[in-house]
């Protein structure tokens, strides 16, 4: 019955959602399909263009089926590419044959039917490997650099678009305006990629494949006042995508600041679904889940914990940043009690990715609803009309997923450096109205000082945010702080654990604690938190400071 009710609330969510239709889902994963290594090196100056070449090229295999899979280096920031492989083999009878590293001509000899042309981009100007991205989905081109002509040409490709010597001397809106101009009518208004993330000499673009696939518009436009001319142009091409659609990728680090952008979408109702580096959405967004399986979030109200706070410290521990960024795969997982923040929207772009976590989970990880609504955004940017739909969105897919709990993050006006992420009274209002089935609400990133209590359910924001470069023994040394800052018992701890902390780690610093403390699931601590108020009621207030990431 569970698997039924599952299938049922799946059905229903991806049907009402008819802003936002999710891509092409094959029936059954694929018996064969191809893997491709790609190798470490992705400068410009190195092997970016073979990467290019072959990311363009799984975008357009995978348009009707999914049949080709990037292997990523072992560094890469997602880090369950290889974890994947051996899911999809073990559960979904997946049978990989895989080529040679960087294997361009192979690759090529087996999918270069699925093209109909190539494009070249120029070396010299970087914003032209994105032009060439969207010019790939439109055009049903593989794109290449001029030295990488003759391989396409042996495989029987034409040229259909030349991109050298057109952009050089000129500035990022430019050219970006004369792909609108060239390209924008023919490209997607349900998703816009962003391929910014790392600048300069390094590019890597994981999530073209994507936006080929999908005929999407790439770029990676400055949401940053610094830059007028690209943010005029960034807000008239999101401001013409379909309401509450996605925006996949990530601002460039060169360019503008995660809240400037992540601001700027929500402002227009639309979603952000990070990272630029993501691989294989094309692929991946296929694959359905097994008929035998259910999202099922392993609760712990029903494991023999307290319901009701003694005198003592309670702490819960959050990871979040997704888990496939983090550290699901290192040391020490399972050990203790630990929270694990989930991104929803992957029901429909990655799947099989979600199924790996649930099935990989152990009993001390519980999953966590986030952020803030069905993507990435930040509440207080949101309009209230695109605020009641995406957050019907947004329970719709807790439903499915099994989630009780949902975390907010606000960076419009501030962050966890200066200005402030608290929430405003008629903000929480409207959470607390949107997710009547919730235990609990989370905000914050760093520390914030938003809490309430509404007919059993906490809303209760970070105390402590673990950064990942601070040493076992200063992060006890701030713990045994705040301890000693909050003498009331019980006292409420929530930390943030950031992505690249291991669970062995955050349990180091638990131990060289002077007070025993407990440490409790997110559930648990929701309950415990419920049970006992020793936390202050209070909202952003309007003189708190503010600062808009300029």
């Amino acid at each position: 019955m569970k698997i039924f009710t599952s299938l049922l609330i799946l059905g229903a969510l991806v049907s009402s959602l008819v802003a936002q239709p999710i891509p092409h889902r094959a029936e059954y994963a694929p018996k064969e399909a191809t893997i491709i290594p790609l190798s470490e090196n992705w400068r410009m100056d190195g092997d970016i263009p073979t990467n290019v070449l072959l990311i363009s090229l799984q975008g357009l295999a995978n348009r009707e089926a999914p049949r080709v899979y990037l292997e990523y280096p072992t560094h890469w920031q997602w880090e369950t590419v290889r974890p994947l492989i051996k899911f999809m083999e073990r559960r979904h009878g997946t049978e990989f044959t895989r080529i040679g590293l960087n294997d361009a001509d192979a690759a090529l000899a087996l999918f270069a039917k699925h093209a109909k042309g190539y494009v070249v981009w120029d070396r010299e100007v970087r914003a032209s490997a994105n032009v060439a991205f969207t010019a790939s989905g439109v055009l049903d081109a593989v794109v290449v650099s001029e030295e990488l002509i003759p391989l396409a040409e042996k495989h029987g490709l034409k040229k259909v678009e030349d991109l050298r010597g057109i952009f050089r001397g000129k500035g990022d809106h430019e050219i970006y305006q004369w792909a609108v101009d060239k390209y924008w009518d023919r490209t997607s208004r349900d998703y816009y990629v962003v391929l910014g993330g790392h600048a300069g000499m390094t590019m890597q673009p994981g999530v073209a494949d994507f936006g080929v696939m999908q005929r999407a518009f790439c770029a990676d436009l400055s949401a940053s006042p610094k830059h007028p001319e690209e943010l005029a142009l960034l807000k008239d091409l999101l401001g013409r995508q379909n309401a509450n659609s996605t925006v996949i990728g990530w601002h460039s680090y060169g360019k503008d600041t995660e809240g400037q952008h992540t601001t700027l979408t929500g402002s227009l109702g639309l979603k952000m679904e990070g990272l630029h580096n993501l691989p294989n959405v094309s692929y991946t967004s296929q694959i359905p889940l097994t008929k035998d399986f259910s999202f099922k979030n392993p609760g712990n109200l029903d494991r023999g914990y307290d319901k009701v706070a003694k005198k003592k410290i309670y702490v819960a521990a959050l990871a979040t940043d997704s888990m496939g960024i983090g550290t699901w795969t290192q040391e020490g997982r399972g050990e203790i009690p630990y929270g694990w923040q989930v991104l929803m929207g992957w029901v429909r772009l990655n799947p099989v990715a979600l199924q790996f976590f649930y099935e990989d989970k152990t009993a001390n990880d519980y999953f966590v609803g986030g952020l803030s609504g069905p993507g990435y955004m930040y509440p207080k940017s949101i309009p209230v009309d695109h605020f009641t739909v995406l957050m019907k969105d947004a329970r719709q897919l807790m439903q499915a997923l099994d989630l009780e709990i949902m975390e907010i993050m606000d960076y419009s006006e501030g962050n966890r450096h200066v200005g402030n992420t608290d929430l405003p009274k008629e903000l929480v209002d409207r959470y607390y109205e949107s997710f009547p089935e919730a235990i609990g609400f989370i905000n914050g990133y760093g520390t914030a000082r938003t809490f309430d209590l509404r007919d059993g359910v906490p809303f209760i924001s970070y105390d402590y945010y673990l950064s990942v470069d601070r040493p076992i023994d200063e992060a006890a040394a701030d713990l045994e702080e705040l301890t000693q800052l909050n003498p009331q018992r019980p006292y409420f701890l929530l930390m943030h654990v950031r992505e690249r902390n291991t669970v062995e780690k955050v349990r180091q610093i638990f131990v060289l604690l002077s007070e025993d403390v407990e440490i409790v699931p997110v559930d648990v601590f929701m309950k415990l938190a419920a049970s006992e108020k020793t936390y202050r009621t209070r909202f952003q207030k309007p003189n708190d400071p503010i600062d808009l990431n300029h």
